[in-house]
Protein backbone atom coordinates (compact mmCIF):
# COMPACT_ATOMS: atom_id res chain seq x y z
CA UNK A 1 0.00 0.00 0.00
CA UNK A 2 1.14 3.56 -0.71
CA UNK A 3 2.25 5.34 2.48
CA UNK A 4 3.26 8.96 3.22
CA UNK A 5 6.89 7.82 3.54
CA UNK A 6 6.86 6.18 0.11
CA UNK A 7 5.29 9.35 -1.35
CA UNK A 8 8.10 11.45 0.13
CA UNK A 9 10.70 9.02 -1.24
CA UNK A 10 9.24 9.45 -4.72
CA UNK A 11 9.46 13.23 -4.39
CA UNK A 12 13.09 12.93 -3.32
CA UNK A 13 13.82 11.06 -6.56
CA UNK A 14 12.53 14.07 -8.46
CA UNK A 15 14.58 16.40 -6.25
CA UNK A 16 17.77 14.48 -7.06
CA UNK A 17 17.06 14.79 -10.80
CA UNK A 18 16.51 18.54 -10.37
CA UNK A 19 19.86 18.91 -8.61
CA UNK A 20 21.61 16.95 -11.35
CA UNK A 21 19.89 18.96 -14.11
CA UNK A 22 20.69 22.23 -12.32
CA UNK A 23 24.39 21.40 -12.28
CA UNK A 24 24.49 20.46 -15.97
CA UNK A 25 22.47 23.52 -17.00
CA UNK A 26 24.74 25.82 -14.98
CA UNK A 27 27.75 24.42 -16.84
CA UNK A 28 25.97 25.03 -20.16
CA UNK A 29 25.19 28.63 -19.20
CA UNK A 30 28.85 29.29 -18.43
CA UNK A 31 30.05 27.49 -21.55
CA UNK A 32 27.65 29.34 -23.85
CA UNK A 33 28.26 32.72 -22.22
CA UNK A 34 32.08 32.56 -22.22
CA UNK A 35 32.24 31.11 -25.75
CA UNK A 36 29.77 33.67 -27.08
CA UNK A 37 31.70 36.58 -25.58
CA UNK A 38 35.11 35.19 -26.58
CA UNK A 39 34.02 34.44 -30.18
CA UNK A 40 31.80 37.53 -30.50
CA UNK A 41 28.69 35.36 -31.17
CA UNK A 42 25.64 37.35 -30.12
CA UNK A 43 23.21 34.51 -30.79
CA UNK A 44 25.16 32.20 -28.47
CA UNK A 45 25.15 34.86 -25.76
CA UNK A 46 21.37 35.19 -26.23
CA UNK A 47 21.08 31.40 -25.92
CA UNK A 48 23.06 31.60 -22.66
CA UNK A 49 20.39 33.97 -21.30
CA UNK A 50 17.73 31.55 -22.45
CA UNK A 51 19.53 28.76 -20.55
CA UNK A 52 19.50 31.01 -17.48
CA UNK A 53 15.69 30.95 -17.68
CA UNK A 54 15.89 27.15 -17.83
CA UNK A 55 18.16 27.19 -14.79
CA UNK A 56 15.62 29.24 -12.85
CA UNK A 57 12.81 26.93 -13.96
CA UNK A 58 14.66 23.79 -12.87
CA UNK A 59 15.58 25.43 -9.56
CA UNK A 60 11.93 26.39 -9.00
CA UNK A 61 10.89 22.82 -9.71
CA UNK A 62 13.50 21.47 -7.28
CA UNK A 63 12.43 23.93 -4.60
CA UNK A 64 8.79 22.91 -5.09
CA UNK A 65 9.64 19.21 -4.82
CA UNK A 66 11.75 19.88 -1.73
CA UNK A 67 8.82 21.63 -0.03
CA UNK A 68 6.40 18.93 -1.15
CA UNK A 69 8.60 16.20 0.37
CA UNK A 70 8.27 17.71 3.85
CA UNK A 71 6.17 15.86 6.42
CA UNK A 72 2.59 16.89 7.13
CA UNK A 73 2.14 19.22 10.10
CA UNK A 74 -0.72 20.55 12.17
CA UNK A 75 -0.61 23.77 10.15
CA UNK A 76 -0.41 21.89 6.83
CA UNK A 77 -2.43 18.68 7.44
CA UNK A 78 -2.61 17.91 3.70
CA UNK A 79 1.13 18.35 3.22
CA UNK A 80 2.93 20.84 1.00
CA UNK A 81 2.32 18.96 -2.24
CA UNK A 82 0.83 22.01 -3.94
CA UNK A 83 4.17 23.77 -3.60
CA UNK A 84 5.17 21.61 -6.55
CA UNK A 85 2.13 22.91 -8.48
CA UNK A 86 3.04 26.48 -7.56
CA UNK A 87 6.51 25.78 -8.94
CA UNK A 88 4.88 24.61 -12.17
CA UNK A 89 3.05 27.94 -12.36
CA UNK A 90 6.30 29.85 -11.84
CA UNK A 91 8.02 27.69 -14.47
CA UNK A 92 5.24 28.56 -16.91
CA UNK A 93 5.81 32.28 -16.29
CA UNK A 94 9.56 31.85 -16.82
CA UNK A 95 9.00 29.95 -20.05
CA UNK A 96 6.66 32.68 -21.31
CA UNK A 97 9.30 35.28 -20.43
CA UNK A 98 11.96 33.23 -22.24
CA UNK A 99 9.66 32.99 -25.27
CA UNK A 100 9.23 36.76 -25.35
CA UNK A 101 12.97 37.35 -25.08
CA UNK A 102 13.74 34.83 -27.84
CA UNK A 103 11.05 36.47 -30.02
CA UNK A 104 12.71 39.86 -29.54
CA UNK A 105 16.06 38.35 -30.50
CA UNK A 106 14.55 36.74 -33.58
CA UNK A 107 12.84 39.93 -34.68
CA UNK A 108 16.09 41.89 -34.39
CA UNK A 109 17.90 39.24 -36.46
CA UNK A 110 15.46 39.60 -39.35
CA UNK A 111 17.06 42.81 -40.59
CA UNK A 112 20.64 42.68 -39.33
CA UNK A 113 23.43 41.02 -41.28
CA UNK A 114 26.43 40.14 -39.14
CA UNK A 115 29.69 39.73 -41.03
CA UNK A 116 31.56 36.59 -39.95
CA UNK A 117 34.96 36.11 -41.60
CA UNK A 118 36.22 32.93 -39.95
CA UNK A 119 34.19 29.76 -39.63
CA UNK A 120 32.66 29.72 -36.10
CA UNK A 121 34.06 26.39 -34.93
CA UNK A 122 33.81 26.93 -31.17
CA UNK A 123 30.23 28.34 -31.16
CA UNK A 124 29.11 25.48 -33.42
CA UNK A 125 30.71 22.85 -31.16
CA UNK A 126 29.17 24.42 -28.05
CA UNK A 127 25.75 24.38 -29.71
CA UNK A 128 26.15 20.69 -30.53
CA UNK A 129 27.16 19.97 -26.92
CA UNK A 130 24.04 21.86 -25.79
CA UNK A 131 21.86 19.71 -28.07
CA UNK A 132 23.10 16.44 -26.57
CA UNK A 133 23.01 17.78 -23.01
CA UNK A 134 19.41 19.01 -23.44
CA UNK A 135 18.41 15.62 -24.84
CA UNK A 136 19.77 13.66 -21.86
CA UNK A 137 18.36 16.17 -19.35
CA UNK A 138 14.92 16.04 -20.99
CA UNK A 139 14.81 12.24 -21.06
CA UNK A 140 15.77 11.94 -17.40
CA UNK A 141 13.32 14.63 -16.29
CA UNK A 142 10.45 13.14 -18.27
CA UNK A 143 11.12 9.58 -17.06
CA UNK A 144 11.21 10.55 -13.38
CA UNK A 145 8.41 13.11 -13.82
CA UNK A 146 6.07 10.45 -15.18
CA UNK A 147 7.20 7.93 -12.57
CA UNK A 148 6.30 10.22 -9.67
CA UNK A 149 3.53 12.11 -11.51
CA UNK A 150 5.36 15.43 -11.07
CA UNK A 151 3.88 18.34 -13.03
CA UNK A 152 6.88 20.61 -12.56
CA UNK A 153 9.37 17.97 -13.71
CA UNK A 154 7.31 17.20 -16.79
CA UNK A 155 7.07 20.93 -17.46
CA UNK A 156 10.85 21.35 -17.27
CA UNK A 157 11.25 18.20 -19.41
CA UNK A 158 9.09 19.77 -22.11
CA UNK A 159 11.18 22.93 -21.88
CA UNK A 160 14.36 20.83 -22.16
CA UNK A 161 13.04 19.13 -25.30
CA UNK A 162 12.38 22.58 -26.74
CA UNK A 163 15.95 23.46 -25.80
CA UNK A 164 17.07 20.82 -28.30
CA UNK A 165 15.20 22.69 -31.02
CA UNK A 166 16.52 26.00 -29.71
CA UNK A 167 20.11 24.76 -29.73
CA UNK A 168 19.69 23.41 -33.26
CA UNK A 169 18.20 26.74 -34.24
CA UNK A 170 21.17 28.53 -32.66
CA UNK A 171 23.54 26.25 -34.58
CA UNK A 172 21.67 26.99 -37.80
CA UNK A 173 21.75 30.70 -36.99
CA UNK A 174 25.50 30.61 -36.43
CA UNK A 175 26.04 28.85 -39.76
CA UNK A 176 23.57 31.08 -41.59
CA UNK A 177 25.24 34.16 -40.15
CA UNK A 178 28.49 32.87 -41.59
CA UNK A 179 26.68 32.42 -44.96
CA UNK A 180 25.27 35.99 -44.74
CA UNK A 181 21.56 34.92 -44.64
CA UNK A 182 20.32 36.57 -41.43
CA UNK A 183 16.61 36.75 -42.29
CA UNK A 184 16.31 32.94 -42.21
CA UNK A 185 17.98 32.88 -38.81
CA UNK A 186 15.51 35.44 -37.50
CA UNK A 187 12.49 33.58 -38.88
CA UNK A 188 13.58 30.32 -37.25
CA UNK A 189 14.12 32.09 -33.93
CA UNK A 190 10.59 33.59 -34.07
CA UNK A 191 8.98 30.19 -34.76
CA UNK A 192 10.80 28.61 -31.83
CA UNK A 193 9.87 31.58 -29.64
CA UNK A 194 6.18 31.08 -30.42
CA UNK A 195 6.45 27.39 -29.50
CA UNK A 196 8.15 28.29 -26.21
CA UNK A 197 5.46 30.89 -25.50
CA UNK A 198 2.69 28.34 -26.14
CA UNK A 199 4.33 25.78 -23.83
CA UNK A 200 4.60 28.35 -21.06
CA UNK A 201 0.89 29.22 -21.32
CA UNK A 202 -0.01 25.52 -21.21
CA UNK A 203 1.96 25.05 -17.98
CA UNK A 204 0.36 28.13 -16.41
CA UNK A 205 -3.13 26.91 -17.32
CA UNK A 206 -2.47 23.37 -16.02
CA UNK A 207 -1.16 24.71 -12.71
CA UNK A 208 -4.14 27.05 -12.32
CA UNK A 209 -6.57 24.15 -12.82
CA UNK A 210 -4.85 22.18 -10.06
CA UNK A 211 -4.70 25.15 -7.69
CA UNK A 212 -8.43 25.73 -8.28
CA UNK A 213 -9.20 22.01 -7.56
CA UNK A 214 -10.61 21.31 -11.01
CA UNK A 215 -11.60 17.73 -11.88
CA UNK A 216 -8.74 16.76 -14.18
CA UNK A 217 -9.54 13.06 -14.53
CA UNK A 218 -13.29 12.40 -15.04
CA UNK A 219 -12.56 8.92 -16.43
CA UNK A 220 -10.77 7.93 -13.21
CA UNK A 221 -13.66 9.38 -11.20
CA UNK A 222 -16.19 7.23 -13.09
CA UNK A 223 -13.99 4.13 -12.81
CA UNK A 224 -13.60 4.49 -9.03
CA UNK A 225 -17.36 5.05 -8.62
CA UNK A 226 -18.12 1.85 -10.54
CA UNK A 227 -15.50 -0.24 -8.73
CA UNK A 228 -16.51 0.93 -5.25
CA UNK A 229 -20.16 0.21 -6.06
CA UNK A 230 -19.19 -3.42 -6.74
CA UNK A 231 -17.94 -3.88 -3.15
CA UNK A 232 -20.39 -5.99 -1.18
CA UNK A 233 -22.21 -3.87 1.38
CA UNK A 234 -22.03 -0.69 -0.68
CA UNK A 235 -25.58 0.15 -1.76
CA UNK A 236 -24.62 3.21 -3.74
CA UNK A 237 -21.85 5.71 -4.46
CA UNK A 238 -23.25 9.21 -4.42
CA UNK A 239 -20.08 11.15 -5.13
CA UNK A 240 -16.36 10.74 -5.81
CA UNK A 241 -14.21 13.88 -5.78
CA UNK A 242 -10.59 13.88 -6.90
CA UNK A 243 -8.31 16.72 -5.84
CA UNK A 244 -4.86 17.01 -7.35
CA UNK A 245 -2.19 17.97 -4.82
CA UNK A 246 1.10 18.35 -6.65
CA UNK A 247 2.07 14.91 -7.96
CA UNK A 248 -0.53 13.12 -5.81
CA UNK A 249 -4.29 12.80 -5.62
CA UNK A 250 -6.58 13.19 -2.63
CA UNK A 251 -9.87 11.34 -3.01
CA UNK A 252 -13.11 12.00 -1.16
CA UNK A 253 -15.95 9.53 -1.58
CA UNK A 254 -19.49 9.25 -0.24
CA UNK A 255 -20.91 5.74 -0.11
CA UNK A 256 -24.33 4.49 0.94
CA UNK A 257 -25.06 1.38 2.96
CA UNK A 258 -27.86 -0.17 5.01
CA UNK A 259 -29.31 2.28 7.59
CA UNK A 260 -29.43 -0.56 10.15
CA UNK A 261 -25.69 -1.26 9.87
CA UNK A 262 -23.83 -0.95 13.15
CA UNK A 263 -21.33 1.89 13.45
CA UNK A 264 -18.30 -0.41 13.66
CA UNK A 265 -19.48 -2.31 10.56
CA UNK A 266 -19.91 0.96 8.66
CA UNK A 267 -16.35 1.85 9.69
CA UNK A 268 -15.11 -1.54 8.41
CA UNK A 269 -16.87 -0.93 5.08
CA UNK A 270 -15.25 2.50 4.80
CA UNK A 271 -11.83 0.94 5.51
CA UNK A 272 -12.49 -1.70 2.86
CA UNK A 273 -13.28 0.95 0.24
CA UNK A 274 -10.24 3.01 1.24
CA UNK A 275 -7.88 0.02 1.02
CA UNK A 276 -9.28 -0.90 -2.40
CA UNK A 277 -8.56 2.57 -3.79
CA UNK A 278 -5.08 2.80 -2.26
CA UNK A 279 -4.06 -0.65 -3.52
CA UNK A 280 -5.43 -0.34 -7.07
CA UNK A 281 -4.56 3.21 -8.10
CA UNK A 282 -1.21 4.97 -8.22
CA UNK A 283 -0.22 8.36 -6.82
CA UNK A 284 -2.97 8.41 -4.20
CA UNK A 285 -1.88 10.20 -1.02
CA UNK A 286 -5.05 9.84 1.04
CA UNK A 287 -8.67 8.70 0.78
CA UNK A 288 -11.59 10.05 2.82
CA UNK A 289 -14.70 7.85 2.86
CA UNK A 290 -17.99 9.21 4.22
CA UNK A 291 -20.70 6.60 4.90
CA UNK A 292 -24.37 7.57 4.66
CA UNK A 293 -27.59 5.54 5.11
CA UNK A 294 -28.96 4.26 1.82
CA UNK A 295 -31.37 6.60 0.05
CA UNK A 296 -32.34 4.04 -2.57
CA UNK A 297 -35.71 2.40 -1.80
CA UNK A 298 -35.01 -0.67 -3.97
CA UNK A 299 -33.92 -3.67 -1.87
CA UNK A 300 -33.18 -7.30 -2.67
CA UNK A 301 -34.80 -9.84 -0.29
CA UNK A 302 -34.72 -13.63 0.05
CA UNK A 303 -37.24 -15.87 1.85
CA UNK A 304 -37.02 -19.67 2.43
CA UNK A 305 -40.36 -21.17 1.31
CA UNK A 306 -42.09 -24.56 1.28
CA UNK A 307 -43.67 -24.28 -2.16
CA UNK A 308 -43.64 -22.28 -5.38
CA UNK A 309 -46.85 -20.26 -5.45
CA UNK A 310 -45.55 -16.77 -6.13
CA UNK A 311 -46.38 -14.31 -3.35
CA UNK A 312 -48.72 -16.93 -1.84
CA UNK A 313 -45.77 -19.23 -1.10
CA UNK A 314 -45.41 -20.17 2.58
CA UNK A 315 -42.36 -19.61 4.75
CA UNK A 316 -40.38 -22.72 5.63
CA UNK A 317 -39.47 -23.23 9.28
CA UNK A 318 -35.69 -23.31 8.79
CA UNK A 319 -33.36 -21.41 6.51
CA UNK A 320 -30.93 -24.17 5.53
CA UNK A 321 -33.55 -26.94 5.13
CA UNK A 322 -35.99 -24.98 2.95
CA UNK A 323 -36.67 -26.68 -0.42
CA UNK A 324 -36.99 -23.35 -2.22
CA UNK A 325 -36.01 -19.71 -1.89
CA UNK A 326 -37.87 -16.80 -3.39
CA UNK A 327 -35.83 -13.71 -4.32
CA UNK A 328 -37.71 -10.40 -4.39
CA UNK A 329 -37.08 -6.82 -5.40
CA UNK A 330 -38.79 -4.41 -3.00
CA UNK A 331 -39.15 -0.82 -4.16
CA UNK A 332 -41.31 1.06 -1.70
CA UNK A 333 -44.72 -0.61 -1.77
CA UNK A 334 -43.98 -2.33 -5.09
CA UNK A 335 -42.71 -5.92 -5.03
CA UNK A 336 -41.54 -8.06 -7.91
CA UNK A 337 -40.30 -11.66 -8.00
CA UNK A 338 -36.76 -11.84 -9.34
CA UNK A 339 -36.24 -15.60 -9.14
CA UNK A 340 -37.02 -18.88 -7.41
CA UNK A 341 -34.00 -20.85 -6.26
CA UNK A 342 -34.25 -24.61 -5.71
CA UNK A 343 -32.18 -25.84 -2.75
CA UNK A 344 -29.82 -28.27 -4.45
CA UNK A 345 -27.97 -29.00 -1.19
CA UNK A 346 -30.82 -30.71 0.73
CA UNK A 347 -29.14 -34.09 0.46
CA UNK A 348 -25.95 -32.76 2.02
CA UNK A 349 -25.29 -33.76 5.63
CA UNK A 350 -23.83 -30.49 6.90
CA UNK A 351 -23.25 -26.81 6.17
CA UNK A 352 -26.29 -26.60 3.90
CA UNK A 353 -27.03 -22.99 4.85
CA UNK A 354 -23.47 -21.92 4.10
CA UNK A 355 -23.63 -23.54 0.66
CA UNK A 356 -26.98 -21.90 -0.09
CA UNK A 357 -25.60 -18.50 0.89
CA UNK A 358 -22.60 -18.92 -1.39
CA UNK A 359 -24.97 -19.76 -4.25
CA UNK A 360 -27.38 -16.83 -3.79
CA UNK A 361 -25.10 -14.09 -2.43
CA UNK A 362 -24.34 -12.94 -5.99
CA UNK A 363 -27.83 -11.34 -5.97
CA UNK A 364 -26.43 -8.67 -3.61
CA UNK A 365 -29.00 -9.41 -0.94
CA UNK A 366 -30.20 -6.75 1.48
CA UNK A 367 -32.83 -8.64 3.50
CA UNK A 368 -33.57 -12.16 4.73
CA UNK A 369 -36.92 -13.18 6.26
CA UNK A 370 -36.86 -16.49 8.14
CA UNK A 371 -38.10 -18.15 11.33
CA UNK A 372 -34.91 -20.04 12.24
CA UNK A 373 -31.28 -19.65 11.26
CA UNK A 374 -28.13 -21.21 12.63
CA UNK A 375 -25.03 -19.52 13.92
CA UNK A 376 -22.70 -20.01 10.95
CA UNK A 377 -25.25 -18.90 8.33
CA UNK A 378 -26.33 -15.94 10.48
CA UNK A 379 -22.84 -14.46 10.84
CA UNK A 380 -21.97 -15.22 7.24
CA UNK A 381 -24.97 -13.16 6.09
CA UNK A 382 -24.23 -10.41 8.60
CA UNK A 383 -20.66 -10.22 7.33
CA UNK A 384 -22.16 -9.63 3.90
CA UNK A 385 -24.29 -6.74 5.23
CA UNK A 386 -27.64 -8.61 5.07
CA UNK A 387 -30.38 -7.59 7.56
CA UNK A 388 -32.21 -10.63 8.98
CA UNK A 389 -35.85 -10.37 10.14
CA UNK A 390 -37.69 -13.03 12.13
CA UNK A 391 -41.07 -14.25 10.80
CA UNK A 392 -43.46 -17.00 11.87
CA UNK A 393 -43.69 -20.43 10.24
CA UNK A 394 -46.32 -20.82 7.54
CA UNK A 395 -46.61 -17.08 6.92
CA UNK A 396 -47.26 -16.41 3.25
CA UNK A 397 -44.83 -14.15 1.43
CA UNK A 398 -47.64 -11.57 1.24
CA UNK A 399 -48.00 -11.73 5.05
CA UNK A 400 -44.27 -11.19 5.47
CA UNK A 401 -44.26 -8.18 3.17
CA UNK A 402 -47.32 -6.67 4.84
CA UNK A 403 -45.72 -6.89 8.30
CA UNK A 404 -42.38 -5.63 6.97
CA UNK A 405 -43.97 -2.50 5.49
CA UNK A 406 -45.87 -2.00 8.76
CA UNK A 407 -42.55 -2.27 10.70
CA UNK A 408 -43.93 -5.18 12.77
CA UNK A 409 -41.02 -7.59 12.26
CA UNK A 410 -38.17 -8.17 14.71
CA UNK A 411 -34.65 -7.51 13.42
CA UNK A 412 -32.45 -10.41 14.55
CA UNK A 413 -29.19 -9.49 16.24
CA UNK A 414 -28.25 -13.09 17.05
CA UNK A 415 -28.86 -16.55 15.53
CA UNK A 416 -31.94 -18.44 16.68
CA UNK A 417 -29.83 -21.43 17.73
CA UNK A 418 -26.17 -22.29 18.21
CA UNK A 419 -23.97 -24.65 16.21
CA UNK A 420 -24.22 -27.37 18.89
CA UNK A 421 -28.03 -27.41 18.67
CA UNK A 422 -27.84 -27.70 14.90
CA UNK A 423 -25.53 -30.69 15.18
CA UNK A 424 -27.89 -32.42 17.59
CA UNK A 425 -30.83 -31.87 15.26
CA UNK A 426 -28.70 -32.71 12.20
CA UNK A 427 -29.81 -29.45 10.67
CA UNK A 428 -26.53 -27.64 10.56
CA UNK A 429 -26.76 -24.55 8.36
Amino acid sequence: MITPDSNRNELKKGLRVCLWATGVTLLLVCLKGFTGIFCDSEILVADAFHSCADLLAISASGFGLWLASKKKTRRFPYGLYKAETLATFIIGLLIVWAGIEVFKEGYSKLFICVSVKAFPVYPAVVSLIAVFAAYFIARKERAIGRLINSQSLEATANESFLDICTSLMVLSGILLAYAQIPYIEGAIIIVIALLIFKLGLQNIWAALLVLLDANLDPLLQTEIENKIHELYGVKGVSQVMIRQAGPFKIIECKIETSPTLALYRAHELADKAEEFIMENYKHIDSVFIHVEPVKNNTLSAIIPVQDIKGLDSHVHGHFGRAPYFIILKISGSEVSIEDFYCNEFLKEKQHIGVKVIRAVIKNRLDLLFCSQIGEIAFYMLKNNFVDIYKVEDNFSVNDVLEKYHACQLELLNAPTHAVEESLVKKSED
